[in-house]
């Protein structure tokens, strides 16, 4: 495991140390043995093995020594980067993305997943074909069905992963088509959909299980969650709403990725309000949030839910000495979108649901109706649908002061125009 570190790195790039540290999380999460890992710095990108020919000489040493069998290099890399790379070491090299790639491969359960995944490894490998073939002078005459006259290996094999990303992309395209039906159909009940992002491991499986006992897989590892899980959530106020778990984020995520992935993401986009969930114990929780913030603003319709605004989730507070603990307590207090809990231990998850309660009530509209007395089945209604806030008994009458959603709202005008 290596990670090329630039001397001028952009202004406010994680710290090498930590991205060796994550990049060694991700090889660990798919089962991966570390023999060595080690930052590289590079003063300049070679072109043709983006580092310098010293230092592939000492790692080839090292390889050979240790009888490597796979060398990560925590880098995008070019196709003709890592095929340099492979034949100085003489073993198999893969780059950030290939590694994120292949623990995406291994973790995706649902049918919608593993075509994602299947899309994002041919979007990505139609680039590196130049690596499988060494006979590219090799012409192969052709049939009328399987190539054409003269077509090299190397065209065949990218006509044929073209054609498979189009079929991919028309399941995928259904597949989103469904998913706004299912929204759609949300959207009439109405429940407000409450999204939990974040950086990948920050605790947001765990946080969801411990808010909704939905059993989802929740472990100490890197992109434990790849495929969207929703659960009916009710709030301590009584108001129902649809929780949803959601891929985790990482720093210089595969743009493959982001593209693949987008009707998983629709799920980020449609959400009434967005939990940010974020390791406070770790020391470069701030990066991982820039990170977050980074994707979420590079989707479409992003930059809109973070000028909205969302609740922060200090998690894993847990692994905080008391004087750490108290020093974020103190910095929370004063920011009344922002939370300190613990998934583990439940400590502030109650606080973190009357939040997300208090919030999804700015967005209620409130007015005053009048109705009459023998309508208790509207009156049930509006106690089930709304907040209540004043009511005043006539002869004839109910007065009542409540708030709605929108959608609500309008079906109630409809019926009882506000006075």
């Amino acid at each position: 495991m290596i990670h090329p570190a630039l001397k001028r790195a952009p202004t406010g790039s994680r710290e090498p140390g930590d991205r060796l540290e994550e990049a060694t999380g991700l090889a660990l999460a798919i089962n991966l043995t570390i023999v060595s890992a080690e930052i590289i710095p590079v003063t300049k990108v070679v072109p043709a093995t983006y580092i310098s020919g010293g230092a592939v000489a000492r790692l080839t040493e090292i390889v050979g020594e240790e009888r490597i069998d796979l060398v990560v290099v925590d880098t995008r890399l070019s196709p003709i980067q890592q095929r340099n790379l492979e034949r100085a070491f003489h073993c198999k090299v893969i780059d950030r993305t290939g590694l994120i790639l292949e623990i995406f491969g291994e973790r995706a359960r649902t049918a919608e997943g593993k075509l994602q995944v299947e899309l994002a490894h041919l979007t990505y490998q139609r680039s590196r074909l130049v690596r499988s073939w060494t006979h590219l002078e090799r012409q192969r005459g052709g049939t009328a069905f399987v190539g054409g006259p003269g077509e090299t290996q190397i065209e065949l094999d990218r006509r044929m992963i073209d054609d498979r990303i189009v079929l991919l992309k028309r399941q995928l395209e259904e597949v989103r088509r469904t998913r706004g039906l299912h929204r759609a159909a949300r959207a009439r009940v109405p429940y407000p959909v409450v999204a939990l992002v974040g950086y990948t491991n920050a605790g947001k499986s765990s946080l969801f299980n411990r808010m909704t006992a939905g059993g989802v897989l929740a472990k100490d590892m890197l992109f434990a969650t790849l495929d969207p899980t929703m659960r009916a959530l009710d709030l301590p106020g009584g108001r129902k709403v649809i929780l949803s778990d959601t891929v985790g984020f990482v720093s210089d995520l595969p743009h493959e990725l982001v593209a693949a992935f987008r009707a998983t993401l629709e799920e980020v986009q449609g959400a009434d309000l967005l939990v940010h969930v974020r390791d406070i114990a770790r020391h470069d929780t701030d990066a991982q949030k820039a990170d977050v913030e980074g994707v979420l603003a590079s989707m479409e319709g992003g930059q809109a839910l973070l000028e909205k605004g969302m609740i922060e989730a200090l998690n894993k507070t847990d692994l905080l000495e008391p004087e750490a603990l108290e020093q974020v307590r103190e910095g929370a207090s004063v920011r009344p979108d922002v939370v300190v809990v613990s998934a583990l231990t439940g400590d502030g998850v109650r606080e973190l649901m009357d939040r997300i309660e208090e919030r999804l009530a700015r967005d209620r509209l409130e007015m005053v109706l009048e109705i009459p007395n023998e309508d208790g089945g509207t009156l049930a209604w509006l106690y089930r649908k709304g907040d209540i806030l004043e009511r005043h008994d006539g002869d004839h009458v109910v007065r009542v002061r409540v708030r709605l959603d929108p959608a609500d709202a309008g079906r109630i005008n409809a019926k009882y125009p506000p006075l």
